[in-house]
């Protein structure tokens, strides 16, 4: 195998597909990254691959000689990473090593510009295979709605591994939209999107993937340029694969019943309050420097004939804090109190200048939706207050 790419091409692919490299991988083999060649279509495809999340990317080189690799990730990512801009060849030199099939002995070079750095390498065919998803109904979703419903979801999975289905984003496909769904048990984040290609009959899909998946398919998403391409997303039984242009990325999905969140969403509320989204939150920024000194709890005062809120924290032996604000608001006084991260995550992640909170007793669901733009509900459990 020979070849020669950019610098920079090698590089960011690498970094890309390292991410789904395993910290401690249970098989050698998975702390490689495997390189494919192909010398008719001037590709280079590299991929990682940890037995859940596996992530393929491609980029076009001059290829002399086609060929399949296995080359160290790391290595190879912290060599290229500090490599100077230009050329780089890197060639297969088994031949020369009398290396044998299963891969001992493989050596690859990489000559930038100036220099000459040799890497050990292992046989492709050690390699598992990225797992392929066939003769399922195929659904094309923009790169917007995609951003836009991992963006509203993703923060509020759970990191509780021992509920394991919750630590992942649930997906429902509907006729023609797309649901996104993440809750930690405390509190609840759903977004819908439009559909890009309405699904056939009249059923619905349903899969949940894990939240590490879905940042890395955010991450990988925000570096294009349009938001108006699409991304072509298969799933079947414990597997999901989400392609686009010279990507792909494939996961596991989690087993067991996601709940059914939509009924923890009250219908009906006694209060409701419009509010300046980027000022409630930036005082709660401030007024969380207190609450983080203790149990991160802020308490809400609600005030109908003023129409404002106070915010206020007070701890003993550190100190207090207070601020009032103005809101719209109609029904009658009342006290809340909340985790402020949980209403600090959830303020960053609605997408508008305005924003309304509905609610009904001071121990009951308590809804923030935006004004306008994107359907988005995000719903956090209030806590009691101790006097």
């Amino acid at each position: 195998m020979k070849l020669v790419c950019a610098q920079s091409d090698l590089s960011t692919n690498l970094s890309l597909v390292s991410r789904a490299v395993p910290s401690r991988p249970t098989h050698p083999v998975l702390a490689n990254v495997l390189l494919q060649a192909d010398a008719q279509t001037n590709q280079v495809s590299l991929t990682a691959f940890d037995l859940s999340l596996g992530i393929r990317t491609s980029f076009n080189a001059e290829v002399w000689e086609g060929g399949a690799i296995a080359l160290p990730a790391k290595l190879l990512v912290d060599i290229t990473s500090r490599l100077p801009e230009g050329e780089i060849t890197l060639d297969d030199e088994s031949a020369v090593t009398g290396a044998t099939s299963s891969g001992e002995g493989l050596i690859v070079t990489l000559t930038p510009k100036s220099g000459h750095y040799q890497v050990r390498a292992m046989g492709a065919e050690d390699f598992p295979e990225l797992p392929i998803i066939e003769n399922t109904e195929v659904l094309h979703l923009t790169i917007a709605a995609l951003i836009e419903g991992l963006r509203g979801s993703l923060f509020a999975t759970s990191s509780d591994e021992t509920k394991q289905v919750l630590t992942g984003v649930h997906l429902t496909v509907k006729q023609d939209t797309l649901e996104f769904a993440a809750t930690d048990g405390h509190r609840l984040a759903v977004v819908e999107t439009t559909n890009e290609s309405p699904l056939g009959n009249e059923s619905q899909l349903q899969v949940t993937v894990p939240s590490r998946a879905m940042r890395e398919l955010e991450r990988m998403l925000a570096h294009h340029s349009s938001s108006e391409e699409t991304v072509a997303l298969y799933f079947d039984q414990g597997q999901v694969v989400f392609a686009w242009q010279n990507q792909r990325l494939t996961s596991r999905t989690l087993e067991g019943q996601y709940p059914t969140y939509r009924q923890l969403i009250p219908r009906q509320f006694e209060r409701q309050l419009t509010i300046e989204r980027r000022q409630f939150l930036s005082t709660l920024e401030r007024i969380a420097v207190l609450a983080d000194q203790k149990n991160n709890i802020v308490k809400i005062s609600i005030d109908s004939a003023a129409q404002e809120i106070t915010l206020s924290c007070e701890l003993q032996d550190v100190g207090s804090g207070r601020e009032s604000m103005p809101a719209q608001i109609s029904g009658e006084d009342i006290e809340i109190a909340f985790n402020v991260r949980y209403l600090m995550e959830g303020l960053k992640a609605l997408p508008s200048s305005e924003i309304q909170i509905h609610l009904n007793q001071s121990l009951t669901p308590v809804i923030f939706t935006p004004v306008g733009g994107l359907k988005m509900t995000y719903l956090a459990m209030p806590v009691q207050i101790r006097n």
